[in-house]
């Protein structure tokens, strides 16, 4: 399954004041691993930056004038993003933004018909109600390193979310394995060379019913957990 984890920022709140959108940040995420793909773009809003936003994520009018309009990148960020899951923190803040910005160059479809969104904000609330559950607060909850994070920015916040969504729903963000460049590679290599090819067949011992009802609660309690998001479940009901 494809996902693209997306943040952005802007020159305020509210859209509906005249607000843009100055800076986008992506990840792609392929069958719950990053892929090293990323669409990053900062944007010449045609307005003046709000001093409280500037004070968030540090970026300045005079930065962005020579920076791109959203009309110059839109081709290229639509083809990042659709048909993929998207996952944002906050959804209706960032996805209120993007369609505002699509409605301004004529642009007749929105998010929602492009992708499926993910919030998971909502997600958090759910699996950690009355708790506190800005990105920062799940960064300490799941012992996601967020040290290098003075200020927002969108390409960072993506990436960091990417990593706090993995740990939320019980994945893992890579798997290193001793610096090997290709994984479908070097498994040939490392098969070869560990287990020869007259080797006697591995014996095949199967779960007991008790050992798959126990598996079955399992599942059940961490689909419980994550909101119905249990991806096991997902998985075995294709």
């Amino acid at each position: 399954m494809r996902q693209v984890v997306l943040d952005t920022e802007t020159t305020g709140l509210e859209p509906e004041q005249g607000h843009r959108i100055i800076e986008i940040g992506c990840v792609e995420l392929d069958n719950r691993r990053l892929t090293g793909r990323r669409f990053h773009q900062y944007l010449q809003p045609d307005r003046d930056i709000d001093e409280g936003a500037v004070e968030v994520h540090g970026i300045t009018n005079e930065f962005l004038a020579d920076k791109p309009r959203f009309n110059d990148v839109v081709g290229d960020f639509l083809a990042f993003i659709e048909g993929a899951e998207l996952i944002i923190h906050n959804a209706p803040f960032d996805v209120g933004f993007i369609d505002n910005e699509l409605r301004l160059i004529g642009e007749r479809r929105n998010v929602g018909e492009l992708c499926v969104v993910v919030d998971t904000l909502v997600m958090a609330r759910q699996m950690h109600p009355g708790q506190k559950n800005s990105l920062d607060a799940l960064c300490r909850r799941y012992d996601v390193d967020n040290s290098h994070r003075d200020l927002h920015g969108a390409l960072l916040d993506a990436e960091i979310l990417a990593d706090v969504y993995l740990a939320m729903t019980g994945g893992q963000g890579a798997l290193s394995l001793g610096g090997l460049s290709s994984a479908a590679n070097n498994y040939q290599v490392i098969s070869n060379s560990l287990l020869p090819a007259d080797r006697p067949p591995l014996r095949v011992l199967r779960a007991s019913p008790a050992e798959r009802q126990a598996h079955a609660d399992t599942l059940a309690r961490v689909d419980k957990a994550s909101g119905g998001q249990c991806l096991w479940r997902e998985l075995e009901g294709d």
